[in-house]
């Protein structure tokens, strides 16, 4: 009678399960631990523990659903994997690096947690850039209850699955914390949001962090959201609040913030000192809060476990533990030759054959712009992909779909979505906040369950902000995961100059940051049908494409082209010679492209030199066959392109072609590209800056008589 009487205070937890909680908060503290020993010996190169936080996270995973809700965790987290199913021997494998690491495969340090069959998304280590993504995975089922068959058009679509995420406090000094809850107030999303506050970000203390040192009394005014703190060292209280936090995301009223109070008995890392920076007593002060401490002692205080009984789980953690810990320091290495495995998709390759249509080009029809030609192939692909959706700043024809029938609608600040929404929908075709991140990180949760996103950014100028997403994510997803996880999507860009009042902030190029970034391919059409089919292309391969739409080029009369059908496709990696000659080869690209041509021309025409010109129009990869046949004909090189030229695309090109072609040029290779520096307003000044005819004439012609 007296245990039942105990148990009715546990809210239907019985004995059984209070010995497991105790059983998963100690198993994972002693993984720290048999982790922090190892490091001291030198078997595994890095340790963060999640030591102080388990309570509260064994009380979530106990109420989630592994296989059903969605996770994105943060390093701390390992008492929640461990409740999901994790193992003790799959975290020791991710320490040790081994092949057979069931989150990458070696390729990430210990704590970054992912598991598909659990739904545990692959974890980074930039702080925040969860937040997105998990409100993007959410907005997945949203998005697909909206157009009709969920279950068919994403992965793991359950009607009231919740998406779990979670960070320490220090996290929420990010920008794109508040973005997503804006988001995820905004569309009601299921999100929880667990806050586990430690009181401190590496060093640096809550005070300095977060105004008035309460991250949930900062958020408590966004609409929809519940908000609750508990003491996270409780597992009990952590329960009870975690319970009607769900209930709230189940029921569909929206996001909820869960702020948990824990501690840090240990210090950030292993690279850290915490003894540097904090005083014995606050230390100290910890120690009685520690929640494996505070949980034995309920146990044994309200008679569901005796000190015999937690001894005989610390013997059985351990064993566990050690034994694990024998097998992952045994197992496999991974092979030196798999490292590039899966930088990019294994399944579908863009530079194939079966992406290549171009025998198909039409001859006739009525020319059409590049931007009708895009406009054109979002048309086909949306009607041919129900999985498709866009979205960005301005892309809908109208927010306020009931008044559509009584206005023409806008279609992008180009006009180049226009009619999208109106044909497929605001559940398909929708505007975002203006927030460059929010667009690309919810495009990340987005893809990953499935969608194929195809996100906007208005301006080249302006993609900045999404950079953690692009650099640290997006490209990396399906890499960092052993292929467990992948992100395709196409992120549409307008680029460039030549625009006569674009000035330094409509006007930037740096295209080469990208073409840098291994797992995102890169293309930049220079006419309207090169245009349609590689953006067909993108959208049917399976990495994320950065394409590149030059603004200045949208709407001339020199690259027009006919309608090209609804399979028309250029294969990535493959050039065209815009233009044969023997005398000098210009490699080029964009809106330099008409001007190389132009010039080429004059030069003939004046001298009797002939330039071959080839557009590349894909970036990365890039067509080193073409480029390399075209400089053995020539043996002369020239590269054109319009963004500045220290340290930029062209340097790269060419550099390889003195490395591999050496022995076939008689003159240098030589660049014409922008001066280093931004692009004014003045149109005297912008024409100065830009590469003109005139400077790809004198630059063929430099080189035809060295």
């Amino acid at each position: 009678m007296a245990l039942q009487l105990q148990v009715e205070k546990h809210d239907t937890l019985d004995r059984e399960t209070m010995l497991r909680i105790y059983r998963l908060m100690y198993l994972s503290r002693r993984l720290d631990d048999k982790e922090i020993q190892l490091k001291s010996q030198n078997k595994i190169f890095f340790q963060i523990s999640g030591a102080g936080h388990e309570a509260v996270l064994v009380a979530a995973g106990l109420l989630l659903k592994p296989g059903h809700d969605w996770f994105y965790p943060y390093y701390r987290d390992r008492a929640l994997c461990l409740t999901l199913g994790s193992t003790a021997k799959d975290m020791l494998l991710q320490a040790t690096g081994a092949a057979e690491d069931p989150s990458s495969g070696g390729r990430q340090m210990p704590s970054h947690w992912g598991n598909e069959r659990l739904h545990i998304v692959t974890q980074s280590s930039p702080t925040g850039t969860q937040f997105l993504q998990a409100v993007g995975c959410a907005e997945a089922s949203y998005r697909a209850e909206l157009v009709g068959g969920p279950d068919r058009l994403i992965q793991g679509y359950y009607a009231d699955s919740v998406t779990y995420v979670s960070a320490g406090d220090g996290t929420t000094s990010e920008g794109e914390f508040y973005e997503s809850l804006n988001t995820a107030c905004n569309l009601r999303l299921p999100v929880l949001y667990v806050i586990e506050d430690n009181g401190y970000a590496i060093s640096v203390p809550l005070e300095v962090q977060t105004a008035g040192q309460s991250i949930s009394t900062l958020v408590s005014g966004f609409p929809n959201l519940f908000v609750e703190e508990v003491d996270g060292c409780d597992v009990l209280a952590s329960y009870g609040v975690l319970k009607r936090a769900i209930a709230h995301c189940r029921d569909r009223r929206g996001p909820a913030l869960v702020h948990a109070h824990v501690v840090r008995p240990y210090s950030h890392s292993l690279s850290d000192d915490e003894r540097l920076y904090r005083l014995p007593d606050e230390l100290r002060d910890e120690v009685a809060r520690d929640p494996i401490r505070c949980f034995a002692a309920l146990l044994t205080r309200q008679e569901l476990a005796t000190s015999e009984d937690l001894n005989q789980v610390a013997k059985e953690v351990d064993d566990e533990i050690n034994g694990a810990a024998q097998e992952a320091l045994a197992a496999a290495r991974p092979e030196r030759k798999t490292v590039t495995r899966f930088v990019y998709s294994p399944d579908v390759d863009p530079t194939s054959r079966e992406f290549d249509t171009e025998s198909t080009r039409p001859q006739n029809g009525v020319e059409k712009t590049m931007l009708d030609l895009i406009n054109a192939c979002l048309h086909d692909e949306m009607a041919r992909d129900a999985r498709i959706v866009l979205f960005g700043e301005d892309v809908a024809d109208c927010s306020r779909e009931a008044n559509l029938e009584k206005l023409k609608g806008k279609g992008g600040v180009f006009k180049v979505t226009f009619n999208l929404q109106r044909r497929f929908g605001g559940a398909r075709v929708f505007n975002t906040p203006l927030a460059e991140a929010n667009i690309i990180g919810r495009a990340v949760g987005l893809a990953t369950r499935g969608l194929k996103p195809l996100p906007e950014i208005q301006f080249f100028d302006y993609i900045w902000p999404a950079m953690h997403q692009l650099r640290n994510e997006v490209p990396l997803i399906r890499w960092r995961s052993n292929n467990h996880f992948k992100c395709p999507m196409v992120i549409r860009v307008a680029i460039g100059g030549y625009l006569k009042g674009g000035a330094i902030y409509h006007s930037q190029c740096s295209e080469s940051l990208f073409t840098h970034t291994p797992g995102i391919r890169v293309v930049m059409p220079s006419n309207a049908l090169d245009a349609n089919g590689l953006l067909r292309t993108a959208i049917r391969s399976d990495d994320p494409v950065m394409f590149l739409e030059h603004k200045h080029l949208y709407r001339q009369t020199h690259n027009k082209g006919p309608y090209p059908g609804p399979d028309y496709m250029v294969p990535f990696g493959k050039a065209r010679i815009a233009r044969e000659g023997a005398d000098v080869t210009v490699i080029t690209y964009g809106a330099t492209v008409f001007r190389s041509l132009i010039a080429a021309k004059k030069v003939e025409e004046e001298t009797g030199v002939t330039a071959e010109v080839i557009d590349l129009r894909s970036l990365s990869p890039v067509d080193w066959t073409t480029i390399s046949a075209s400089v053995r004909k020539t043996s002369r090189a020239l590269v054109v392109h319009e963004d500045a030229g220290s340290w930029g695309y062209g340097a790269e090109i060419a550099a390889r072609i003195a490395d591999d072609l050496f022995e076939d040029l008689d003159a240098p290779v030589r660049r014409v590209t922008a001066l280093d520096t931004f692009v004014a307003y003045a149109p005297e000044f912008e024409e100065a800056i830009l590469p003109q005819v005139d400077d790809v004439a004198a630059g063929i012609l430099g080189l035809a008589r060295y």
